[in-house]
């Protein structure tokens, strides 16, 4: 691994995105990018008896789909990293007990899916791990009894407000020939611009993607037209036109090349306000439609910039403003620069 400039790492041997695996709940696959997900479910309790027991599940079938995928067996994987929504990362600690691989559970809100991708990659690059799997879970009922309110609740919530994608997306990545490469990532800064609506995420976490997009084409010496898709997490209707005029204001036009996995997920016309958030939201995108249309050859490159809000609901009930982050990963056709 090298460094360039101030936060981005640029990977020095060939490293691959081996194979995937995603698994979504029934309005993700409703949604327009439903073939792209790998096994969907028609009930939010997914053959289990609670929505966390759900989410576990979810995660446990992305990783078997993945691994069966890339025909590998847990004993091939040297380092498992995961990450959830859920206080103290409890299904990613769960779904380790169950595998028993060297894991390191992180969490990085909703961006924690390129947070585990970036490190994995970093692993395999040093030569300190051959394989290894990262993988993510949210689910929108377990999402909401812990940050919002009781889910029978049914109270109206603003048009700011996003809904949490339930699903789980597994990668592995070693150095095994592919048609995906990760060739660098940008880690990113924790901003906090006053923002303290946890039903306005998307205005609160677009400074991060701003920063870390413009960071990361300032490391590079790129522009965004270099790019065929500059893709953020879970922004929104709400986020995505503020991340784009703030780099507007800094000299960067992103508009022609911007996407955000928050909209892609579902229709306009399905009851999910501004657009998709959760651990999610990126992973089952990016794993999925993403990576297919690389494999496919329909895009070469795509910055993917997943955005996570730092809050807990302590800090909600005190008042408090939402630190955030954003952090970035490349994903490039293995068929050349």
């Amino acid at each position: 691994m090298a460094k360039v400039g101030k936060q981005t790492w640029q990977y020095q041997n060939n490293i691959y995105l081996h194979s995937t695996g995603t698994t979504v709940g029934p309005l993700e696959a409703k949604g327009p990018l439903s073939s792209h997900f790998d096994l969907s479910h028609n009930d939010l309790h997914c053959g289990e008896t609670n929505w966390e027991l759900a989410e576990r599940r979810l995660m446990r079938e992305a990783i078997d789909i993945c691994l069966k995928n890339g025909e590998k067996q847990p004993e091939d994987v040297d380092m498992f990293l995961a990450g959830d929504l859920l206080n103290q990362t409890v299904t990613s600690n769960f779904i380790a007990s169950e595998y028993q691989i060297p894991y390191l559970g992180m969490f990085g809100a909703c961006s924690t899916s390129m947070e585990t991708l970036s490190v994995g990659a970093l692993l395999v690059d040093t030569g300190y791990a051959e394989q290894s799997l990262c993988a993510v879970s949210s689910h929108n009922s377990t999402a909401e009894r812990q940050f919002r309110n009781p889910t029978e609740y049914g109270g109206p919530k603003p048009d700011t407000a996003t809904f949490t994608v339930t699903g789980a997306g597994a990668a592995l990545v070693n150095q095994e020939s592919s048609p995906v490469r990760l060739t660098s990532s940008t880690i990113g800064r924790v901003l906090d611009w006053g923002i303290g609506d946890p039903n306005d995420m998307g205005s609160a976490m677009a400074p991060a993607a701003a920063d870390t997009i413009y960071n990361h084409l300032q490391d590079m010496g790129r522009q965004p037209e270099d790019y065929d898709m500059i893709v953020t997490g879970d922004l929104s209707s709400v986020g995505s036109p503020i991340v784009k005029q703030l780099l507007w204001e800094k000299g960067m036009d992103v508009s022609n090349v911007h996407q955000d996995c928050g909209l892609m997920i579902y229709r306009p016309d399905q009851p999910v306000f501004a657009g998709g958030s959760g651990t999610a939201c990126s992973a089952v995108v990016s794993y999925g439609y993403i990576a297919n249309q690389i494999r496919q050859g329909t895009i070469k490159r795509a910055l993917i910039v997943a955005t996570g809000a730092l809050l807990n609901p302590m800090i909600i009930q005190q008042k408090q403003t939402i630190p955030c982050i954003a952090h970035g990963v490349v994903l490039e056709s293995a068929g050349g620069e």
